[in-house]
Formats: structure tokens, sequence, C-alpha cells
């Protein structure tokens, strides 16, 4: 009788932490680890407990997320400080990309410097994003040049870059890029890279960029300033997109999108209900694909339902966030960066 008991007993607190850990977030506390007069787009973990960052000014650094201690410096390129919005890191060293001609791509170097590995000048170069598939193998897209999309590759543990040529990926359209908003619109899984772009198509390739293919999604895409800003994967399966118009960021018809085989296929989600526009959107880790937030300098919105259904959690504005786990994210805008706290 008390080991029939004791089993009881182990199956109600199993499924009371099993209840527990499914219940949606109610709220979020924004509590700020770093204030300067520095914007910042891009953010990226190096470990579970090393937030690493670089914005405007030449500025980059890191957060201690243990005692909250922060670490900056500051790069330069002869007379230039330049921007980064594109950051990505190994279990080895931590890249950041500037965005403008010249672009400027580091490594963590000796004695605590940074490192040039790749640069490259000409009229209309500007890079947006970047991601690593392993320690030996990154990948960073920019806007189109010559006819494509220019997306450079490393093999060896980022200490070279290369571009593709033209004759490597698919036709670009005259004016393609990838939003520069939080370094979010490329994903790697596995073998495989997503790639969203402001034409609103998603370049996809299933062998680290040695082939490729497109996919044109329904999302808002006619104008300039519209297309994909962002967009996450939990699995290989599994995707969401968003973005909308950030001149006119009130509107949510045609600015969220959903897949789940992959990206062969993206439907419209939410459409015409909030979130209007956001920069950033992440998969809530260990949330079988259903959690997920969006944030933007229009607030937070947070999904419990795979997208289905928003509600803003917060008015607070930043530009991007990365989860440290599965209720805890850093957020990083205008002048700041924050730790989020989501409470059930």
């Amino acid at each position: 009788m008390r080991a029939i008991l004791s089993f009881f007993v182990a199956l109600l607190i199993i499924s009371c932490a099993q209840e527990l850990k499914e219940q949606p977030f109610q709220s979020v506390t924004v509590t700020p680890v770093f204030e300067d007069s520095v914007s910042i787009r891009a953010i990226t973990f190096l470990d579970g407990r090393t937030l690493a960052f670089a914005g405007s000014n030449g500025v980059y650094g890191t957060v201690d997320v243990k005692s909250n201690k922060v670490r900056t410096n500051t790069q330069y390129y002869d007379s230039i400080t330049p921007s980064f919005r594109a950051v990505g890191g190994t279990s080895e060293d931590f890249f950041m990309l500037s965005v403008e001609s010249p672009a400027l791509l580091y490594k963590t170097g000796e004695q605590g410097k940074m490192e040039l590995v790749y640069t490259e000048s000409g009229e209309g170069v500007f890079y947006d994003s970047m991601a690593f598939w392993n320690d030996l193998e990154g990948i960073a897209v920019g806007d189109t040049v010559d006819g494509c999309l220019s997306i450079i590759i490393t093999r060896d543990r980022g200490k070279t870059w290369g571009k593709l040529s033209c004759s490597e990926l698919p036709e670009g359209i005259e004016g393609e890029g990838a939003f520069a908003a939080s370094n979010s619109n490329i994903v790697t899984k596995g073998d495989k890279v997503w790639i969203g772009t402001t034409a609103g198509r998603v370049y996809f390739s299933g062998d680290k960029g040695a082939t490729w293919s497109i996919q044109q999604t329904p999302i808002v895409s006619a104008e300039p300033t519209q297309g994909i800003y962002s967009m996450d994967f939990f699995d290989e399966e599994v995707g969401f997109a968003i973005g909308g118009d950030y001149t006119q960021p009130e509107s949510n018809v045609a600015n969220k999108i959903k897949t789940t085989d992959g990206g062969q296929t993206w439907q419209l989600i939410a459409d015409g209900e909030e979130p209007g526009y956001k920069s950033c959107v992440q998969f809530v880790p260990n949330s079988e694909g259903k959690g997920l937030v969006a944030i933007g300098f229009t607030g937070i919105s947070y999904s419990f339902n795979g997208g289905e259904t928003w509600r803003e959690l917060s008015e607070e504005p930043f530009f991007t966030l990365r989860f440290l786990n599965d209720s805890t994210a850093y957020a990083a805008g205008s002048k700041r960066i924050a730790r989020l706290d989501f409470k059930k």
C-alpha cells in the first residue's frame, strides 16, 4: 500500500511540474544591465555565462550574466569607427561584422585584441547578419551586389572567408537584401541554413552553402521598407518569420509567416492581428515550438501557441533578443542591454 501511495505521489509531482512548464508567460520583468550611448542590434551567447555584443561607434563587449559585469572596448579601422550589426560565436572565438563599405569582419585575436580576417569594399557593399553551423564553418549575408545576394563562408574556424560567386547562387532581385535590424534573418540547423530577405524570399541550403534554392513567401514585401526582418527555427522543420514595415509599425497585415516543413512552404499566420512590425523573433527554448517572443521598438509580444495568437507583455523598446534558458532572455536596443525575466 505504501509503495502504491508513493507511486501516486510521484505521478502527482510530475504532473504538476509538467503543468507548470506548459503554462504560458503572464508577464516580463526588464532589468537594465548596460547603458551607454551606443545602438546595439547584434548579440550572441558564447556560453552559458557570457553574452557578447557589438554595436555602433565601434563598441563591442561582453556581459557576465552571473555577475552582470560588463566589459567594453572600441574597434577602430584607420580613422573609421565601424558600425557593427552582425555577430557570431563558436566555442573558441567571437566574430563581429560591420555594415557599410568597407565591410570589416573581426575575430578574437591574440592578447585580447580583435583580428581583421575579411574586408570588402565597393558600391552597394552592406552586410546584415551572420551565423555558424559549427566551430569550423560559418556564413554571413549582405545585400545584392552585381546581380546576386552577398554571401561569404568560412570553412577554417573563421580564419579566412570566401565570397560565393553569382554563378553559385540563385539570381537575385535588384535591390534585394537582408535587413540589418537584429542579426536574426539567418538561421542554421544541422547542415541547413535559411536566409530571409527584403523581397520576402527565403534562400535555403541543405548542404552548408554548396547548393541553393529559393522560396517566395506571402509576407508583405512590395516596398523597400518591407520584407522579412527576422526568422527563427525551433528545429529543422518548424520555423517562424516576422517583419512588416518599420515606417508603418501598427500595420499587422501579412507580416507573420510560419513553416512546418523546413521552409518548403510558408503560410500567413495571425494575419491582420497583433503584433505589427517587429525586428526580432525567437522561439522559447523547451516550448515544443509553441512559445515565441517578438521584439521591436514597439515593445515585447508573446505567443504560447506557435504564433496563432499574441499578447503584448511590455511596451519596452528593443531591437534584438536571445534566450539564455526557457525563462530568461537578454535584449538590446538603443543605448542599452537588459535582462528579461518571463513569469508564468
